[in-house]
């Protein structure tokens, strides 16, 4: 296996891992420790790790190793602004030009990721939803901004889920596990026709209601940390 492919499976498996909730926020660990846990060399581990700083899941730690960040409450607020902000100037940057032509193939597989994601988010099904909603929200956004806005996108909303799959997975575990569901927005599909047939109104408003959606639950979550006597405004991810 090319040492450039090996580094990309890593920098996957363990994003995916980060994302999960099963690398906590605070934890500490080594390339050596990782390149033994993966049965790979120490390059490609630091490589992969390396990766995962620059999207922002990391954070070096001098002279000890790497460890998995914590987000607050105020900075996912600051991501959704962030987010928000940008998806807005994209019909203002599209009315210098006619509207896109879609390949007849292009809502195939945005379709099934949408269908998978509204499904699981019904489900209260992190495992599922999280792989499909990033891969969703990826290839709806390639079809109207250039690639670096949509890395930028994509970097945030997986900044995103790592605060939010914690405070889910914790709510999950509690008492009020079935209202876990009701969390989570589900209106792929109709975000899906609203491109397709170039409703730009219609998808602003969705993707508008998506944002104060996930921003209730948030708060929601932080309520309900702080009700079982924990500081939830500010709580770091999966402390």
């Amino acid at each position: 296996m090319r040492r450039s492919t090996l580094r990309e499976q890593l920098t996957g498996a363990l994003r995916e891992e980060v994302l999960a909730g099963r690398l906590v926020a605070g934890l500490e660990f080594t390339v050596r420790e990782i390149a033994e846990s993966y049965g790979v060399s120490t390059t490609p581990a630091r490589e992969a790790l390396l990766d995962l700083s620059a999207q922002g899941l990391l954070l070096v730690e001098q002279h000890r190793g790497f460890r998995v960040r914590s987000y607050t409450l105020t900075d996912f607020r600051e991501m959704i602004e962030a987010r928000a902000v940008v998806r807005e100037g994209l019909p203002v940057a599209d009315a210098c030009r006619p509207p896109p032509d879609y390949p007849p193939d292009a809502f195939t597989s945005i379709r099934r990721r949408a269908a998978a994601s509204g499904q699981a988010a019904r489900a209260g099904d992190l495992d599922i939803l999280v792989g499909y909603d990033l891969r969703f929200w990826r290839e709806l956004t390639a079809l109207r901004a250039n690639q670096y806005i949509a890395e930028f996108l994509d970097r945030l909303r997986a900044q995103c889920w790592a605060f939010l799959v914690p405070q889910l997975r914790q709510a999950a575990d509690g008492p009020c596990a079935s209202s876990v569901p009701a969390l989570l927005w589900d209106g792929y599909l109709e975000l899906a026709d609203a491109v397709e047939r170039h409703d730009d109104a219609e998808a602003g408003a969705l993707v508008r209601a998506a944002h104060d959606h996930v921003l209730a639950a948030a708060a929601d979550l932080a309520a309900r940390a702080g009700s079982a006597g924990l500081p939830g405004g500010e709580r770091p991810a999966g402390a």
